[in-house]
């Protein structure tokens, strides 16, 4: 029997230290790398920490695609007393128990637009989701009431669970999620209450419907250790009259009489791209001034009101209300590419953007560069959220070509700006074609410092979603003269084109008296019209005095009203978390995965 057993070790039965000791190793060789991590940065103190991580995405087994429908809420409460209705999306997290490279890592995010005045909206997004593991997924979808003059209302949180996934799961169809009330507004179902207790037709508990389909196994090749977007490839366009005159951006427009004209409007968008991102693609924040690190942890004083601040500023650039525009593609294609054209207005203005692209392939980018006296636009760290990894940061332009047979940098090929070419901005309607147009994109980043040598796969994946456009990658070292020369030429065209025009406010601006004649009053002295100052002093004076006046205060405000409520939702969430951990050892988890 002995020897039987020598023969055939794979039938000794499983000892209850087997787990503990595949932990440890596991554990160690995590400890081994963490060491190595830092041995390496401690001999290298040339540069500060931070820029290119070269961790590698941890293996695991191929996973699932999976798409998720969101179709429709119901008996939602009323937060808005003027119209007693609301304004609600979804926000929706989805975790897996896949491991990540770095703890940091943020979650799968997705939102659905807003539907106006409804307390029974109707989205019906989809959501496509690719290598979801075996092991399942939780979704948490929080409900919130838009409401751009202060932080919108949660009305609630639905949460969807399930265990195990295999090929012959059967998904969910249009199953009824209840919302928990207790994550919700106070004063909102205070409304619903007093409402249900004058009409027998109103409910307190209201409902979302969720859908969840498997497409199939993933084709991972090197990406099995994580989960990606896959479509639809959504986007968002953001305006601001009031930081369109702050910023002194304006986009254009007609006035009554048909004359040329521009409106005060600072615009930020977003590009929902098509996954994976090529895992190379991981940079890390740098730490080039000792309370960098304090500013993206919130481990400090002084670092958790930077923090609170840039979430903030980040909040009101990509600020959503009832001038946001949305739309979305199934899939990269030749319109993508000219929704993307539209975006920037071509090559009109010669603009210059500010871009972050993020670990999900979320492409945000404003019209802000050195030439604007607002310089915490151009921040990175605002774009990205003070998120601690992106997958790629710096500026870019777009130009016109002359021939769309040619590369840009060949032989004969002019572009547009510094030579002016026929049939396009900004006297005629720009060529509805990508062919005639090149991405000029580079790594022009001091916040994350992405690598030289990841460019060419930066220009691969952004061939793959701006299908037909012409990218041209730059190097902010290698390139740096031919690089400035060409933003140079932005800029002069961006001042050329922009006169002889007349100056309108955006219709939709909620701009008092008061506030009209101090913006304008900083417009005047941004232009050189105050005298005794040069430039450069009257740039410095009026962004300290905005920074100073206008922003610290309501960063304040906001970070004290901010902190308080999610603290309560936080506790909250815990308490929830609690009663379903209860509910699970009871059996009080369905098959179907709905957590009841």
């Amino acid at each position: 029997m002995e020897n039987e057993k020598d023969e055939h070790p794979s039938q000794r039965k499983d000892h209850r230290t087997d787990a503990f000791a595949t932990k440890f190793v596991e554990k160690t060789a995590s400890w081994q790398q963490k060491a190595t991590r830092r041995a390496a940065t401690k001999n290298d103190k040339s540069q500060p920490a931070g820029g290119l991580d070269e961790t590698p995405i941890p293996n695991a087994p191929q996973g699932y695609t999976m798409k998720f429908t969101f179709h429709r809420a119901n008996s939602l409460p009323m937060a808005d007393l003027n119209s007693f209705s609301s304004d609600p999306y979804l926000y929706v997290q989805l975790n897996t128990y896949l491991p990540t490279r770095h703890k940091q890592d943020p979650s799968m995010r997705f939102r659905t637009p807003t539907i106006r005045k409804s307390t029974d909206p109707v989205w019906n997004c989809e959501w496509i989701v690719a290598n979801i593991p075996s092991t399942g997924f939780k979704l948490k979808a929080r409900i919130y009431d838009e409401d751009p003059a202060d932080h919108d209302d949660r009305l609630g949180n639905v949460h969807l669970a399930v265990d195990s996934l295999h090929e012959n799961w059967t998904g969910i169809k249009e199953q009824q999620c209840k919302v928990k009330k207790r994550m919700g507004s106070k004063r909102a179902y205070l409304i619903r209450g007093c409402a249900a207790m004058v009409s027998r037709n109103v409910e307190m508990s209201g409902n979302v419907v969720i859908s969840v389909e498997m497409l199939g196994k993933t084709k991972v090749g090197n990406n099995g250790g994580r989960t990606w977007t896959v479509g639809p490839c959504a986007w968002s366009r953001h305006l601001s009259p009031m930081i369109g005159r702050l910023a002194g951006t304006k986009s254009p427009g007609q006035g009554k009489d048909g004359a040329k004209s521009e409106r005060y409007n600072f615009q930020a968008n977003q590009f929902q791209l098509a996954g994976p991102v090529p895992s190379p693609l991981y940079h890390r924040y740098v730490e080039f001034k000792p309370f960098i690190a304090g500013m993206f942890t919130a481990t400090s004083l002084r670092g958790r009101i930077l923090n609170r601040a840039l979430h903030h500023q980040h909040s009101r650039i990509y600020n959503y209300d009832r001038t946001t525009l949305y739309g979305s593609f199934p899939s990269p294609s030749k319109d993508m590419a000219l929704q993307f054209l539209n975006l920037v207005r071509y090559d009109h203005g010669g603009r210059i953007f500010t871009y972050v692209l993020t670990l999900d392939g979320m492409w945000r980018f404003t019209e802000t560069g050195k030439e604007f006296g607002i310089d915490l636009l151009s921040k990175h760290t605002m774009h990205s959220d003070v998120n601690i990894y992106v997958a790629f940061a710096g500026e870019f332009f777009v130009r016109r070509l002359k021939s769309p047979n040619k590369e840009p940098f060949d032989s004969g090929q002019e572009t547009h700006p510094a030579v002016e070419i026929r049939g396009g901005p900004p006297h005629h309607d720009p060529p509805s074609d990508p062919a005639f147009y090149a991405l000029y994109i580079d790594n022009d980043s001091g916040t994350y410092r992405p690598h030289t040598k990841l460019l060419p796969l930066l220009k691969d994946f952004m061939q793959k979603n701006l299908p037909g456009l012409k990218i041209v990658t730059l190097d902010c070292g290698a390139d740096a003269e031919r690089m400035e020369k060409l933003k140079k030429e932005q800029r002069d065209k961006k001042k050329a084109e922009g006169k002889g025009t007349v100056v309108m406010q955006d219709d939709g601006s909620s701009l008092s008296s008061s506030d009209k004649e101090e913006l304008e009053e900083r417009m005047r002295e941004y232009d050189g019209e105050e005298e005794g100052r040069t430039k450069k002093e009257k740039k410095k004076r009026t962004v300290k005095k905005q920074i100073k006046e206008s922003k610290v205060a309501g960063w304040m405000h906001g970070y004290r009203v901010r902190e308080k409520r999610e603290k309560r939702e936080s506790k909250e969430d815990v308490q929830e978390v609690d009663e379903k951990s209860q509910g699970e050892d009871g059996g009080g988890k369905q098959s179907n995965g709905e957590l009841i």
